[in-house]
C-alpha cells in the first residue's frame, strides 16, 4: 500500500473477508428483537473459515507434533548420528538426503581444514577400516578426499595400506580381513588392550566367504559364530570410540565373474541379518543408510560387485559428516552437530516474556477477588453474563465484534513501506498488551524449538524445475481465481501495491524453500523482486510526505517499530546479530536515508502539497535527489571509505555479522543503492504527470488514449523481455550484480506500465496476493526458521519421508505464525511509540539504552 493514499480505498472482500473476519459473527445471524435469524449456509461456512479458527487449528498441530517428535526422541533417540548411518532417501537424480538431517557436503579443502582444526586441538585424526575389498574401496576414496597428493595404489590389492600426513597428524589405514576366522580376533583383542583407539572404525565383510563356500548354510552359521566369538572385543571398543559396521552391499549378479556367482542379494541379506542379529544390543553402530545408498545405484557399478561412484561419494560424505560437523559447524550440516550453548540474554528474554501473561492472571484474579468481596451480587450477575455469552457466542454485541475484512484490508499496513499510524486507534489496555506479549513468548519458544534444538528434523533443500515451477503454478492459479473489483482507480493504489508484494513475496518463498539460487535467470529475477520492494518503500514514503502529512520523529519512529520489531526480538531470542536478517536492516537504513533527505532543507512547502504543487516542490526534490545519489555514488566507488563509515561505533554491531565482517552488508547495499532513488524519482515524475494532466487515472479508464498507449504498452513489454534476454547472457553471478543497480529499473517500470496502463487491470486486484502482502514482512523475517530451517540453509521436517505433506503442514503453521505476529505488532504499536513526541522520544530513549547495555554484556563496545 502506498502511503500516498493512506489506505483509505475500497472494501478488500473474497479471500480477505474469509481469512481476516475472526470474529464475524454477524455474517452469520443477527439479533433483533431478541430472535436470532438464520443465514444462508455459505456465510455460516466463511464464519468458520477465518484467521482465529486457523491459528487454533494451528495451534493443536504443533501440539501434536511437539508430542510426535518428542515420542520419536524417546522410543528411537534424538541423536542425529543415528539417523546418519540408520535411513534416507535419493531425491531426483541421485542427491541422497539422510533421514532427519542435513547432510554438508564436504570439498577437499573442507575436509583438510576438518583436520588441520582436530590436529591443532592437539589431537589425532586416526581412521582404521578393516575388511574386504569393499572396505578397501572406501578407504581409497577417503585418502583422495583428504590427501593433498593421493599416493599410488600397490599393484598387490591384497594387503594393509596406510596414509600419513604428520602436518595434519593425520593417520588412515587398511587392514586386509577380508574373513572374521583369521587373525581378526587377535587384532580385536589388540585393539581392546590399546591406550589410545583410532577415532573411527569401520568393519565390514562377507563376499568372501560366501564365495569360498559357494554359499552354503554351514559358512553362514560359522560367520555368526565367529561375529559371537567376537562380541565382547566389539562391544569394549565400541564404549570407547566409534565403531561402524558396514553392512554388506547388493550386487548387479549379471556384472559378476563367473567365479563370484555365488554371492546373491539373498545371501548377502542372510548375512547381513546374522550381523543385525549379533550386534544389535552392543555399543557397535549398524550402518544401514551405506547399503540403501548402494542400493539406489546399482545400475552405475561397474563391475556389479564393489559399489559405484555415487554410492562411494556419499559414503564418503557420510564418513566427514560424522567425523566434522561437530568441530566446523556448517549451517547446512546438522547431522551429529551438536545444538548450540544458550545464553543468558535468550533466557532473560524469554523469562521477560513469560512473565507477562503471568502478571495478566494474576491481575485479573485480584480483580475478580476484589470484586468477589466487595459486590457479591454484582460477581454473580458477571458470572450470569458470561455464562449467557458462552451460551450464545454468536449474538452479535457493538462492543466486542471486529472490523470488517474490507476495513482491515484497507488499513493494514505493507512491511517496509506503509506504516501509517491510523488516526483514529482504539488504545489497547494493559491485559491487551500483555496477552499480546505472552502469546509473543509461546511463539518465540516456537521458533527456538523449530531451529535451536533438536526436536524437529532438518533436511537439505533440493531443487529441480517441476519442484520451483510447480508450486508458482498452484500459486498463481489461487491468485487469478480470487480477483475481485477495487473501487480505487489510481496507479499503484493501495490494493495493487499489497497484491504487487504478495506475489512477490510468494515467488521468493518457493525460491528459498527449493534452493533456486543455483540458476542464474532465476536468482536475477529474485534479484529484481527484491529490488521492487526497495523501489516501493521509496514511491509510497515520498507520496506520504509528498501530501504534505507530518513526517516527524513520531512517524519515524513508528515506521521503523513496525519494521524492525520482530527482528530485534528474533535477534535476542535467536542469538543472531542484526545483519543476519539482512532485508530488514536495508530497508530500515533506506528509510532513513529518505526520511534524513526530506527532513534536511530545504523542504518541500507542506502548504501546497499534493497534485497542485508548488514548482519549487519539484525543484527542491530534484536537488535532493541528485545530491542523495552523488553521495551514494561516493560511498561505492570508495569502499574504504564506506567501511569507515560503518564500522565506527556504536552502530559498528548492526552492520557486521557474527565474524565481525561488514562484506556482507556492503554486498547487500551496493546491489540495490539506487532502488529506492528509482522509487522516489518515479514517485515524483508520476505527481507532475498527475498535476498536468498528461496521465488520467482517477477514473477506471486507460492512463493513455489511442495510439499512444498501444506504443508505450509494447515497449513496457520489450523491457521486460530484454531484462530475461539479459539474464541468459549473464555468464556468472558477480557481472549480473555488476549490471543490477544500473537496469533493475527497467522490468520494474514496465511491470509498472503493464498492470497499470489499462483501466480493467487497474481496478481489479487479486485479494489472495492482497492478504498475502499485508503481513509480507513477516513471511519474510519468520522464514529463517521456522519454514526453512538451519538459519535458512535447509527445510523444517514435521512430517517425516513425505516432502509434499510436510510442505504443506509447515506452511500452514507458518502462515498462521505470520499472520498472528502481525497482529501483536498492530497491538504493541501505538503503546511503544505513543503519538506525543516527547513520549516517544522517551521510549526511543529507553529503547537505545536497553540495546547498548545487551551490546556491553555481548562485548560489543
Amino acid at each position: 500500500m502506498t502511503e500516498r493514499e493512506g489506505g483509505n480505498g475500497g472494501g478488500g472482500g473474497g479471500m480477505g473477508n474469509n481469512l481476516d473476519n475472526s470474529h464475524s459473527a454477524s455474517s452469520s445471524v443477527t439479533a433483533t428483537a431478541g430472535k436470532i435469524v438464520q443465514l444462508p449456509v455459505i456465510e455460516e461456512l466463511n464464519l468458520y473459515c477465518n484467521s482465529k479458527i486457523a491459528k487454533i487449528v494451528a495451534s493443536v498441530v504443533v501440539g501434536c507434533f511437539i508430542a510426535y517428535h518428542g515420542f520419536l526422541h524417546v522410543v528411537h533417540g534424538g541423536e542425529s548420528c543415528q539417523r546418519l548411518l540408520s535411513d534416507g532417501r535419493f531425491q531426483g537424480e541421485l542427491i541422497w538426503q539422510p533421514y532427519g538431517c542435513m547432510l554438508h557436503t564436504y570439498s577437499d579443502i573442507d575436509s583438510r581444514r576438518c583436520m588441520q582444526y582436530v590436529a591443532f586441538l592437539k589431537r589425532d585424526n586416526h581412521f582404521l577400516f578393516i575388511g574386504d575389498s569393499r572396505i578397501r574401496q572406501l578407504y581409497l576414496a577417503l585418502v583422495k578426499q583428504l590427501a593433498v597428493t593421493p599416493p599410488q595404489i600397490p599393484e598387490k590389492a591384497h594387503q594393509d595400506l596406510r596414509y600419513n600426513d604428520t602436518n595434519l597428524r593425520l593417520n588412515v589405514e587398511f587392514l586386509w580381513r577380508p574373513s572374521l576366522s583369521q587373525d581378526t580376533p587377535a587384532l580385536l583383542s589388540k585393539l581392546k588392550r590399546s591406550a589410545q583407539l583410532p577415532q573411527l572404525i569401520v568393519m565390514g565383510g562377507a563376499t568372501h566367504d560366501i564365495k569360498d563356500s559357494n554359499g552354503s548354510s554351514q559358512a553362514l552359521e560359522q560367520y555368526k559364530s565367529n561375529l559371537m566369538d567376537l562380541l565382547s572385543s566389539l562391544d569394549q571398543i565400541g564404549s570407547r570410540t566409534r565403531l561402524l559396521w558396514m553392512l554388506q552391499d547388493p550386487v548387479v549378479h549379471e556384472k559378476l565373474k563367473p567365479e563370484q556367482c555365488a554371492i546373491t542379494n539373498d545371501q548377502l541379506d542372510l548375512y547381513n541379518m546374522a550381523a543385525m542379529e549379533v550386534l544389535s544390543d552392543t555399543r557397535v553402530k549398524l550402518w544401514w543408510s551405506s547399503r540403501l545408498v548402494a542400493q539406489g545405484s546399482l545400475g552405475t557399478s561397474s563391475d556389479g560387485l564393489h559399489a559405484s561412484h555415487v554410492a562411494i561419494k556419499y559414503d564418503t560424505q557420510i564418513l566427514m559428516n560424522l567425523y566434522c560437523n561437530d568441530h566446523l559447524n556448517f549451517n547446512d550440516g546438522t547431522c551429529c552437530n551438536s545444538r548450540e550453548a544458550v545464553t543468558a540474554t535468550q533466557i532473560a528474554t524469554f523469562a521477560a516474556l513469560c512473565s507477562c501473561p503471568i502478571i495478566m492472571i494474576a491481575i485479573a484474579v485480584k480483580q475478580w477477588l476484589c470484586v468477589s468481596q466487595h459486590n457479591p451480587s454484582s460477581a454473580a450477575s458477571t458470572s450470569s453474563l458470561h455464562e449467557d455469552q458462552a451460551t450464545h457466542p454468536l449474538l452479535l454485541n457493538n462492543h466486542t465484534s471486529n472490523h470488517q475484512p474490507s476495513q482491515q484490508m484497507q488499513q493494514q499496513p505493507p512491511p517496509e513501506i506503509n506504516t501509517t499510524p491510523k488516526k483514529k486507534t482504539k488504545q489497547p489496555s494493559y491485559s491487551d498488551v500483555l496477552w499480546a506479549l505472552g502469546k509473543l513468548a509461546l511463539i518465540m519458544g516456537y521458533f527456538f524449538l523449530c531451529d535451536r534444538t533438536s526436536l524437529f528434523m532438518k533436511e537439505n533443500k533440493y531443487f529441480s524445475q517441476l519442484n520451483f515451477w510447480l508450486p508458482l503454478g498452484y500459486i498463481l492459479a489461487l491468485g487469478l481465481f480470487f480477483t475481485e473489483d477495487t473501487p480505487h482507480t489510481r496507479l499503484l493504489h493501495p490494493h495493487m501495491t499489497q497484491e504487487w508484494k504478495g506475489w512477490m513475496q510468494l515467488v521468493i518463498l518457493v525460491y528459498h524453500m527449493t534452493g533456486a539460487s543455483r540458476v542464474l535467470p532465476i536468482y536475477m529475477h529474485v534479484r529484481v523482486l527484491v529490488s521492487a520492494y526497495l523501489f516501493l518503500t521509496g514511491f509510497g514514503h515520498f507520496s506520504y510526505y509528498w501530501s504534505g502529512r507530518e513526517m516527524g520523529i513520531v512517524r519515524y519512529c513508528q515506521v521503523m517499530f513496525r519494521i524492525n520489531f520482530l527482528t530485534v526480538l528474533l535477534c535476542l531470542t535467536m542469538n543472531r546479530p542484526y545483519q543476519f536478517y539482512y532485508f530488514v536492516p536495508l530497508v530500515s537504513f533506506w528509510y532513513t536515508v529518505l526520511h534524513l533527505t526530506l527532513a534536511l532543507p530545504p523542504r518541500l512547502a507542506l502548504s501546497r502539497p499534493g497534485p497542485e504543487a508548488s514548482p519549487f516542490n519539484y525543484l527542491y526534490s530534484v536537488v535532493k535527489f541528485v545530491g542523495l545519489g552523488g553521495f551514494i555514488t561516493v560511498l561505492f566507488l570508495s569502499e574504504v571509505f564506506f567501511e569507515k563509515i560503518f564500522v565506527m561505533r556504536p552502530w559498528k554491531a548492526l552492520f557486521v555479522t557474527t565474524d565481525d565482517d561488514i562484506h556482507e552488508w556492503w554486498f547487500r547495499w551496493q546491489l540495490d543503492r539506487y532502488s529506492m532513488l528509482y522509487g522516489m524519482v518515479f514517485s515524483l515524475l508520476y505527481n507532475a504527470l498527475t498535476q498536468y494532466s498528461i496521465i488520467e487515472d482517477k477514473s477506471g479508464s486507460n492512463l493513455l488514449g489511442g495510439r499512444p498507449a498501444v506504443v508505450v504498452w509494447c515497449v513496457a513489454a520489450v523491457c521486460l523481455a530484454s531484462y530475461s534476454a539479459l539474464t541468459s547472457f549473464c555468464t556468472s553471478k558477480p557481472d549480473c550484480n555488476e549490471v543490477h543497480p544500473y537496469v533493475v529499473w527497467v522490468p520494474i517500470l514496465g511491470y509498472i506500465v503493464l498492470r497499470n496502463m489499462v483501466g480493467v487491470l487497474r481496478t481489479r486486484y487479486s485479494a489472495f496476493f492482497a492478504w498475502f502482502g499485508g503481513i509480507s514482512l513477516e513471511l519474510f523475517v519468520c522464514q529463517y526458521h521456522i519454514w526453512l530451517a538451519a538459519d535458512t540453509h535447509g527445510v523444517l521436517v514435521l512430517i517425516p519421508s513425505y516432502p509434499v505433506a510436510n510442505a504443506l503442514a509447515t506452511s500452514f503453521v507458518f502462515v498462521c505464525v505470520c499472520h498472528e505476529v502481525h497482529h501483536i505488532t498492530e497491538i504493541l504499536t501505538p503503546v511503544m511509540v505513543p503519538n506525543d513526541p516527547l513520549r516517544a522520544t522517551r521510549n526511543l530513549s529507553v529503547f537505545v539504552f536497553l540495546l547498548m547495555a545487551i551490546g556491553v554484556h555481548d562485548g560489543v563496545f
